[in-house]
């Protein structure tokens, strides 16, 4: 590579990452940890793995992610638990595949041991640099040039931005330059350099509540949530879940809140026109959802800490960009906020961010090799969303320099493979939120199985490493021991007066435990009447015991599965011209023409392609076939 205009070469990688939230993090890891020199640019240090709305991670179908995150070898996990300040199970009400596990993390604590895990990876390099403009030579990537005219060569660049990318933040009539919680950022040279790609740049909008010092906050007005004791940790190499460090508490709105926000609306930057982008469908402004819901009469909010060291509560489900002597009066008006001092303000932020419809189901970008994409600039919000991309996205670019094949995960393996393929398939219009309704195979992706179902593929890429693959190997052992144990039957004897605490009839020929099970007897109260299965541990015994409850769903799952892989194996050559082939709708001729899908399977799932377009793809791949 030749330099001119002042530019020089500032360092020569294998891997270049740009920016170092949470996807950022996750892909350098991935990358130097399966051995390539990898360069991570981030526009400052101290934003390394920031948590820059709510402190927490975890949650409905994100705490599914964060779990396959770590079964796949991701360091999310491990951190979060690391630095907890509590952790609860939600959804125990419900069936065991909605049950997502959520922390309330020290958000300075979580920012501090990402970044020393970084400091400490062997292959990774650390830059406090903007990156302005990808370097491409015949459409493959070649580097990276930073704001300082330094160039990073590479062979692969993943580009996790997150919300810096052009970012503004708008509060009343006051709109500036800047990343979040005022932090620099990233100015639109960047953006500029993948129009030029040929990405196609739009504008998303998420935002963020005040923050109030707890010291100034009536607890006693509002209702306890304490963490769970009795659950798993996030990270399959830790045995037991973190110590329960503060509560969190539950207020809510009223209808003086609701009017102050409705007598001020025309002052709300998201109804009088400043705001023009497109903001996050499932968790709106407290302005939006008090339009929208007319007849509640309240919304509920969570006070959370946001660190050990700090005062500072962050007021969960009341984002808003009002202007400030608004938010004062909106929050004074709140049960237990009366005469909270605010800390910091709430604010809306814009950002730029690209069409997945243009990326693979790699990450990679179709029209430059070795660009991949991951995180917020592939229009997704959450943490952990973005952590999950980042790894896949980190690891397919170390496997395309290794000469290996990419790692695709499907629908029915992980929640990881349901979001891209979302993503790359659909597209999204809106910031994409991981929900366990997106998943059609969920009873098959549940948390506690994650490692079943992903640690052998992480260990097949190089990430997984001998410890963790020989932890995953001692708890599938213990598994399958345990299920053939289930299977024992007890005598009649043994067993009646236990059945008729329950309001059953003992069998004459006895009754296993499995079958015990499997007519709604907690596993806890067999353990303890029989005295059995105490050796094992409780993820153990909690998978084992949801596998043999759900054995007959499982099962139809199973089928279902066979079902869609069938499709999903009639592959789909990259060269088919669509709008040759007879029968095909113009509509579906374009929408197959622009995602050029892998399979049927993915085929079908485009928007605006139906079965009867399906059926002419399955008459045309068997024509094609037999000549």
């Amino acid at each position: 590579m030749e330099f001119s205009n002042g530019t020089f070469l500032e360092y020569a990688a294998d891997a270049v990452v740009v920016g170092a939230g949470h996807a950022g993090c996750e892909a350098s890891l991935a990358l130097a940890r399966t051995g390539i020199k990898t360069a991570l640019l981030t526009l400052n240090l101290d934003s390394i793995a920031f948590l820059p709305c709510n402190p927490s991670i975890g949650g409905t179908a994100k705490g599914h992610l964060v779990r396959e995150i770590d079964a796949l070898g991701g360091e999310m996990g491990i951190v979060a638990d690391d630095t907890a300040l509590q952790i609860r199970m939600l959804n125990v009400g419900k069936g065991a595949a909605v049950q997502s596990l959520r922390a309330q993390s020290d958000k300075n604590a979580y920012h501090r041991a990402m970044k020393q895990t970084l400091e400490n990876t062997e292959n990774l390099r650390i830059f406090q640099a903007e990156a302005t403009e990808i370097l491409t030579e015949n459409g493959k990537c070649v580097g990276v040039k930073t704001h300082y005219n330094g160039v990073i060569t590479c062979k692969v660049v993943i580009l996790c931005t997150g919300v810096y990318l052009n970012g503004e933040t708008i509060t009343g009539n006051v709109v500036a330059k800047s990343g979040p919680n005022g932090f620099a950022p990233a100015n639109n040279g960047l953006t500029e350099s993948l129009i030029r790609l040929g990405f196609n740049v739009r504008r998303f909008k998420t935002g963020t509540p005040a923050r109030v010092d707890g010291r100034t906050v009536d607890y006693s007005k509002c209702e306890i949530q304490n963490g769970d004791t009795d659950i798993y940790p996030f990270s399959f190499m830790h045995d037991k879940a973190p110590e329960n460090k503060r509560p969190c508490y539950l207020t809510y709105t009223n209808l003086d809140t609701h009017a102050i926000i409705m007598d001020n609306l025309d002052r709300s930057p998201l109804y009088n026109g400043v705001i023009q982008s497109t903001g996050p469908r499932y968790c709106p402004s407290i302005e939006t959802k008090v339009v929208r819901f007319k007849d509640k009469e309240r919304h509920q909010l969570f006070l959370e800490p946001e660190g050990a060291d700090t005062h500072e509560v962050y007021v969960q489900g009341m984002s808003t960009s009002m202007p400030h002597d608004v938010q004062r009066a909106m929050y004074a008006s709140v049960v237990g906020l009366e005469h909270a001092d605010i800390m910091r303000y709430g604010y809306a932020i814009e950002y730029d961010c690209i069409d997945t419809l243009d990326v693979l189901p790699t990450l990679e970008f179709k029209k430059v090799e070795g660009v991949y994409t991951a995180g917020q600039i592939n229009g997704t919000s959450g943490y952990e969303e973005a952590a999950a991309q980042g790894l896949i996205a980190g690891l397919n670019a170390s496997l395309k320099l290794r000469g290996l094949p990419p790692l695709v995960l499907r629908r029915d393996e992980a929640y990881i493979g349901v979001l891209i393929d979302d993503l790359v398939t659909k597209g999204t219009d809106e910031p994409y939120r991981m929900m366990t309704s997106r998943a059609e195979h969920r009873i098959c992706l549940r948390q506690d199985n994650a490692d079943f179902r992903l640690t052998e593929k992480g260990y097949a890429c190089g990430l997984v490493k001998s410890d963790r693959y020989e932890r995953y190997l001692e708890r599938k052992a213990q598994y399958e021991k345990l299920l053939e144990e289930l299977q024992t039957r007890i005598l009649p004897k043994d067993a009646v007066a236990f059945l008729e605490k329950y309001g059953y009839g003992m069998p004459s020929k006895g009754v296993s435990y499995a079958e015990m099970l499997k007519r709604s007897i907690p596993l806890k109260d067999v353990m303890e009447y029989f005295g059995v299965f105490k050796e094992y541990p409780k993820n153990v015994l909690e998978t084992a015991e949801i596998t043999v409850r759900y054995e007959g769903y499982l099962k139809q799952g199973l089928e279902m599965i066979e079902r869609a892989k069938r499709l999903e194996d009639k592959l789909l050559p990259a060269d088919i011209r669509y709008e040759e082939i007879k029968g095909l709708r113009l509509e579906a001729q374009e929408k197959l023409n622009r995602i050029r899908p892998f399979n049927l399977g993915q085929a079908g799932r485009i928007s605006g392609v139906n079965p009867a377009d399906v059926s002419v793809l399955m008459v045309y791949l068997a024509s094609r076939n037999e000549k």
